[in-house]
């Protein structure tokens, strides 16, 4: 029999939001197999019994799964700190870890500490870890062990604000970002019920939002950040009001900024979430009157902002086709 070169794979939490698009992802993929997904809720029952829309026969196992380290890779999504210890035995036994969580996201240790209100669970396997926002960090991408997924109101930010913020043409950064209700994760809760959703809008975490510092570390500015909830299940939209010393250099940088790129573009015309949702691309777009800019930048939450960019990270990582198993066009 014909030995496989197709990478064995593992996902844990496979039942949230995130891991539930992941286990989606890999099981189309051209390149891959899925071996094993774990879901504490859903442990001894079939993918396709969980989930009737994947047609996968394999049955969800536990996080102590013999099978996660024979993979080649295992994408992680679960809360903070959850996975920390699992992680490091994975990494040990030479197997390649993205990490949905925020626990390898930030740079500084303390500043995830203060954030999160934890103490990092992994300050050693902190110091591998790549930030995983594909379009800024190929190189460190493709050598990684260990590739921290970025939080999506922040990869909606950050595509566009990086590029600016390097070129010095962007300060006084505020973020005003809405998204769907899938964001906020699979769980039971009165404030994201149909009832409190429908035809209602709402801003929330202000000032305290986890996003906002992981945002401000990595742009090298502080950024004034506030989330909003939107009645959709999926999407984000976010605006950036800015100042600028040369508006015209800021639109040349942010016209060709991407040019290259599969998944991130410029577009003239204001991008709409319904021109991204169920797609790993990132559109957005600029006006500017006198030394003060706007960007409005739209990305589908679970995709660009969570399982998309992970599964484009893990062909980064692997040197496979970049756009390997991932979608680019928005139902019409």
């Amino acid at each position: 029999m014909k030995k496989s070169n197709k990478l064995k794979i593992g996902i844990v939490g496979a039942n949230g939001y995130a891991g539930a698009e992941v286990l989606r992802l890999i099981s189309a993929h051209p390149d891959c197999t899925l071996v094993v997904a774990t879901s504490r809720a859903n442990e001894g029952k079939r993918v396709c019994d969980v989930f009737p829309a994947l047609p996968c026969p394999l049955v969800f196992s536990g996080m102590k799964d013999p099978l996660l380290k024979t993979c080649d890779a295992v994408f992680v999504a679960l809360p903070q700190t959850a996975g920390a210890s699992l992680v490091g035995e994975l990494i040990d036994c030479g197997v390649r870890v993205i990490d949905l969580s925020a626990d390898y996201r930030f740079d500084d240790t303390e500043l995830y500490n203060g954030v999160y209100g934890v103490t990092h669970p992994r300050p050693d396997l902190n110091k591998l870890a790549v930030y995983g926002l594909c379009e800024t960090a190929r190189d460190k991408i493709r050598a990684a062990k260990l590739v921290a997924n970025p939080g999506c109101y922040v990869t909606s930010v950050l595509l566009p604000m990086l590029p600016l913020c390097r070129a010095g043409l962007a300060s006084n950064i505020i973020a005003d970002s809405k998204s769907g209700v899938s964001g906020a994760g699979r769980k039971s809760d009165e404030n994201y019920s149909y009832c409190n959703l429908d035809e209602n809008f709402k801003a929330y975490g202000l000032f305290t939002h986890r996003h906002a510092p992981e945002i401000s570390e990595k742009l090298g500015k502080e950024v004034l950040f506030t989330p909003h909830l939107l009645p959709v299940k999926r999407g984000i939209l976010s605006t950036v009001y800015f100042t600028t010393p040369d508006p015209d250099a800021a639109l040349e940088v942010l016209r060709g900024a991407y040019k290259s790129e599969p998944f991130v573009s410029y577009t003239d015309a204001l991008p709409e979430i319904g021109h991204v949702a169920h797609t790993n691309r990132c559109m957005f777009s600029a006006r500017f009157s006198g030394n003060r800019g706007i960007v409005i930048s739209v990305i589908d939450n679970l995709l660009k902002g969570a399982a998309g960019q992970a599964v484009q990270n893990m062909n980064i990582m692997f040197g496979l086709d970049e756009t390997a198993g991932l979608p680019q066009y928005s139902p019409i």
